[in-house]
């Protein structure tokens, strides 16, 4: 069936001011098919269920028309042209990682603040030496560097290339002492780390999918392969033939003695097995997946995991190889009230990274005679990369915050106060800004945290533009994070405002369950609760509020904007899960059931999922001005999901307000995407801000 599309010619309007641009947007035309699907006897229709295919000639002919139609209004916002010429000074910084010792010597990650990607560089011998540089790998910069390990010998770099921002990975192999690129490549792997051994090392990997559908096919039967470097083969080490839906990872403890397997049926919970080298069997020492147990380290005889097995906000515990059985687990650091966030051994014990009330604090617990001492930080904010130097006994870490772009420190005594791993030059002064957290009710009575930052000395005011963000999901916390791009809303006089709404793990693994399933409403129900508490308070006002998240706070935008779209002016739902009914169809989705449920589990789970999904949640009301955000190569959250909402709004739409698709082409969800591109998509996402809160640069 052939669709029937506008002339590129008549997307192309004249236009006399975006306002009244907006009232005349002729969408590119988009077909409607008879598609439906049962669910427990009820049929659900699915008209643009075509969209489904992002790769066909007709799916791509409507991507570029929607593309069309949005880059000609953006170009016509006075604002876009000076953010393009504002925006690269704010990433115009040097950027490192905390490094990491090899055999081969300390290896980080630099930017000198005009590279499109981060190299990798090597300290040796007091020199200093590019190790592999990722801007070399595609003329036009959309191949980025997914992951590295350096091989147990110092001799050899393997890394992984994805192409485009796919989750696919090709993994290769170089010579490090001559730079010589070795023949060893490795073709789709995905979700996977490279851990080695003697002669080579483990990874991870699904079945190679079919052609023409390598960015939409569902994954299943994760394998853990061995790869031998010499023979340039590889072998399988595990696989589970009787459950497709797995993920494995594989890890190597400290001593490179024993092999770990990770098993996960979603984004949270795993078992673990490990067998010694040399034999072929693996011993279970966690056999369920209700909770998350991850390797910290060897000590006295025994393994170090953190996890929150019997213990919400994370508790330590060491297991007897020889003994593995939980009831021979001892605790050694028991549960706090706040989260433990993660850990690091030392040669002077456990430096401990706490989260409380979504700041970081670090803590040494010396193993001998339980004394605990709190470390000083170079501030209040985001503590995280904990990395120790064996060699030189270094604890390197990272500290940031909402105008405090990520930099490394050093603890070369704990106690002393870090120095800076290298000084950094920033293009602003954080000082000529301010930051404060605040707390709100939500529906149910539960307080919530809440970021603003703002320029130091603007007034509060219901006429001042505010950017709500939050995510709500995955036990990920959104603590303090710079984003180069923001830094043009807060010198124009904007509020950005970050809600850490229940769903993230701010408060351990209850905060988290507190927005799963049949309890996702509250993470809903919290981000309303922010935009009427910023409203009511006068900091801003519904004409001057703009709303985003992104992934799933993609869909926590499409939700809340089909639940209050008389709260805010502007929605930005980017790379979001749309459609709740079929998610778990496409990709790696099946693995989110943990978070969401599924709708072919239950009919109460059916229920509550149509009655939140934002797909079918749009009604023929007012919606504020909306643009729809993902990426063509989007292999995580698949861009049909954007698709379908921009379709479905714009037939819906009973406003005069402008219903956008952005698609960016050659990205993916996100990860590793050139510097240049970020550029051009935050242009147009401020500019399009700018322009429906009325705010001038």
């Amino acid at each position: 069936m052939k669709a029937k599309y506008l002339s590129l010619g008549a997307v192309a309007l004249l236009l006399f001011g975006c306002k009244d641009q907006a009232s005349s947007l002729n969408y590119p035309e988009t077909k409607k098919v008879d598609s439906t699907k049962t669910y427990f006897g009820e049929q659900i229709a699915d008209p643009y269920a075509w969209l489904e295919d992002d790769y066909s000639e007709e799916t791509m002919a409507w991507v570029d028309q929607q593309n069309q139609l949005t880059q000609s209004y953006l170009k016509d916002i006075p604002q876009r042209k000076k953010l393009v010429e504002m925006l690269p000074k704010y990433w115009d910084y040097e950027r490192y990682s905390s490094p990491k010792r090899t055999k081969a010597g300390l290896v980080y990650s630099y930017n000198d603040g005009k590279m499109n990607h981060s190299v990798l560089k090597l300290i040796k011998d007091g020199e200093e030496s590019v190790l592999l540089d990722p801007n070399t790998f595609s003329e036009d910069g959309t191949a980025s560097l997914n992951a590295w390990s350096v091989s147990k010998d110092g001799k050899y770099l393997a890394y992984g290339v994805s192409a485009s921002g796919s989750d696919w990975v090709t993994i290769k192999v170089k010579e490090i002492s001559t730079g010589k690129q070795l023949p060893n490549e490795i073709k789709w792997v995905k979700f996977s780390g490279i851990t080695w051994d003697e002669k080579g090392f483990y990874y991870a990997s699904f079945p190679a999918p079919k052609e023409g559908n390598e960015y939409s096919a569902k994954n299943e039967y994760h394998k853990i392969y061995y790869h031998n470097l010499a023979e340039n083969k590889s072998s399988l080490v595990f696989e589970d033939k009787e459950n497709a839906q797995k993920t494995f990872g594989a890890e190597l403890d400290d001593d490179k003695k024993f092999l770990f397997i990770y098993g996960s049926q979603s984004t949270s919970g795993n078992n673990v097995l490990f067998r010694e080298k040399g034999k072929t069997d693996f011993t279970t020492m966690v056999s369920g997946f209700d909770n998350d147990f991850n390797y910290l380290g060897n000590w006295n005889k025994g393994f170090l995991f953190i996890t929150n097995a019997k213990a919400p906000n994370n508790q330590i515990i060491w297991v007897d190889p020889n003994n593995p059985d939980k009831q021979n687990w001892k605790v050694i650091v028991e549960e706090k009230e706040s989260l433990l966030q993660g850990a690091k051994l030392t040669h002077k014990g456990l430096v401990l990274n706490y989260l409380q009330d979504v700041v970081n604090k670090l803590y040494l617990l010396n193993l001998e005679n339980n004394e605990l001492s709190e470390l000083a930080l170079p501030g209040m904010g985001n503590i995280g990369g904990l990395r120790f130097d064996k060699e030189q006994k270094h604890l390197y870490f990272t500290y940031e915050g909402y105008v405090n772009p990520n930099s490394v420190y050093v603890y070369k005594d704990f106690t002393k106060k870090p120095e800076p791993f290298k000084e950094v030059q920033l293009p602003f002064n954080p000082a000529d800004y301010t930051v404060e957290q605040k707390f709100y009710n939500s529906k149910d009575g539960t307080k919530i945290p809440l970021f603003l930052v703002m320029k130091k000395g603007l007034k509060k005011s219901p006429n001042t533009p505010c950017f709500l963000y939050a995510y709500g999901g995955f036990n990920i916390s959104i603590q303090p994070h710079y984003k180069p791009d923001r830094m043009a809303f807060l010198n124009a006089g904007g509020i950005y405002a970050v809600a850490n709404i229940r769903g993230g793990s701010e408060y351990g693994e209850a905060w988290h369950q507190a927005g799963t399933k049949m309890n996702k409403q509250n993470v809903f129900d919290d981000f309303i609760a922010a935009a009427e508490y910023l409203q009511k308070e006068g900091y801003t006002s519904k004409e001057k509020m703009a709303v985003h998240g992104r992934s799933n706070g993609g869909l926590l935008i499409g939700a809340v904007l089909t639940q209050r779209p008389d709260l805010f002016a502007v929605a930005l739902p980017k790379v979001g899960v749309l459609d709740m009914l079929k998610y778990h169809e496409f990709t790696i989705g099946w693995a989110w059931a943990g978070d969401y449920g599924r709708s072919d589990e239950s009919k109460e789970m059916f229920d509550y999922l149509k009655g939140y999904s934002p797909i079918h949640n749009v009604k023929e009301i007012e919606y504020p001005a909306t643009m729809v955000i993902t990426g063509d190569h989007d292999d995580r959250v698949v861009p049909a999901h954007s698709f379908k909402f921009a379709a479905t709004l714009q037939a819906h739409q009973k406003g005069n307000e402008p219903i956008l698709l952005r698609v960016d082409k050659n990205a993916g969800h996100g990860a590793g995407k050139p510097v240049e591109k970020q550029v051009e998509e935050f242009a147009d996402q401020w500019a399009f801000v700018m322009q429906h809160v009325g705010m001038k640069l």
